[in-house]
């Protein structure tokens, strides 16, 4: 795949230390590829920064990484698209690699940190327990065997990026965007790459507890909208199992005497029941939906590959 059909994009919210060295530093390994800077209301000198080493920067009005990610798979048009964050984290020399895996069919190259050096590198326990946790729960619900959700470190065919809609506002958006992929049957890869921790003088912005709820969140929502028969049927036989642990001993009460001595356990039971049907109910309806969204999927995704040829 020719460079010039290579675009590197690049979030940046206050990373003046680091964005000159991004930016550099993938000029260098593709000297063809257009780098662009979207910076999202930085405060710093970022964005003079990023001009001064020749990339092309824009600028997104509302605050968070999902919402500059939705931005960049708008406004820019190329071939190969290469997502890397500012902070200098993640080394220049694997993007080679990622581009050639895409030029051979994948459509999102994850580079994988956690088999790499990342653990060695990165000495806050919050977010390597929370890496790995979302890293179990997504390949639980979804069966796959992705190896690293959270990296920032991408690279994605046309077809993914015009047809992946971004909702999340914020670090979310790594979630999202591997979920959808696996939803959709994407071919997805994932290589190891070379990562080091921030600079001492360049704090992050993730907050441990804070976006790791968001997270956790975002998977909850992800379950219930990519997969709604199995989150529903979850409730549904957790409901189940409450009435019958409720309703089994006035029925054997009843059998015995032939009084109901507990009414307010029997009408509960029965509520619950109710629910339990209307929660299976639910789920049905809703997966038959999801299964329509998916056909109708297939046939924007035909015409976007269509387009490209």
């Amino acid at each position: 795949m020719n460079e010039r059909d290579v675009a590197v994009l690049v979030p940046c919210f206050n990373e003046v230390k680091t964005i000159v060295k991004v930016v550099k530093d993938f000029q260098k390994e593709l000297p063809k590829a257009k780098v662009y800077v979207f910076d999202n209301n930085s405060t710093d000198k970022s964005i003079d920064k990023a001009l001064d080493a020749g990339a092309i920067v824009r600028k997104v009005k509302y605050q968070g990484k999902g919402n500059v990610v939705r931005e960049m798979f708008r406004q820019v048009e190329a071939d190969i698209y290469v997502m890397v964050d500012a902070d200098d984290t993640y080394d220049a020399k694997d993007v080679k690699k990622m581009i050639n895996e895409v030029a051979d069919g994948s459509d999102m190259v994850i580079g994988d940190r956690l088999n790499s050096s990342y653990f060695k590198e990165n000495k806050r326990f919050g977010h390597n327990f929370g890496n790995i946790l979302v890293r179990k729960l997504i390949n639980l619900f979804f069966k796959s065997n992705i190896q690293d959700v959270m990296t920032g470190y991408r690279a994605f065919s046309r077809r993914f990026v015009k047809t992946c809609p971004i909702l999340s506002n914020g670090f979310q958006v790594e979630t999202e965007m591997t979920v959808h992929a696996l939803d959709k049957k994407m071919v997805v890869t994932s290589l190891p790459i070379g990562y080091k921790d921030r600079p001492a003088d360049s704090p992050s912005k993730l907050n441990t507890y804070k976006d790791g709820t968001k997270v956790m969140v975002m998977i909850f929502n992800l379950v219930k909208e990519y997969r709604p028969l199995l989150f529903f049927m979850f409730f549904a036989f957790l409901l189940f199992i409450i009435a019958l642990c409720l309703g089994i001993p006035v029925l054997i009460g009843f059998f015995n005497t032939g009084l109901v001595e507990k009414f307010p356990s029997l009408i509960v039971a029965g509520m619950l029941v109710t629910l339990s049907f209307l929660s299976f109910a639910t789920g049905l309806i809703l997966d038959i939906i999801k299964k329509k969204s998916q056909q109708q999927f297939e046939i924007d995704l035909n015409l976007v590959s269509k387009n490209e040829k």
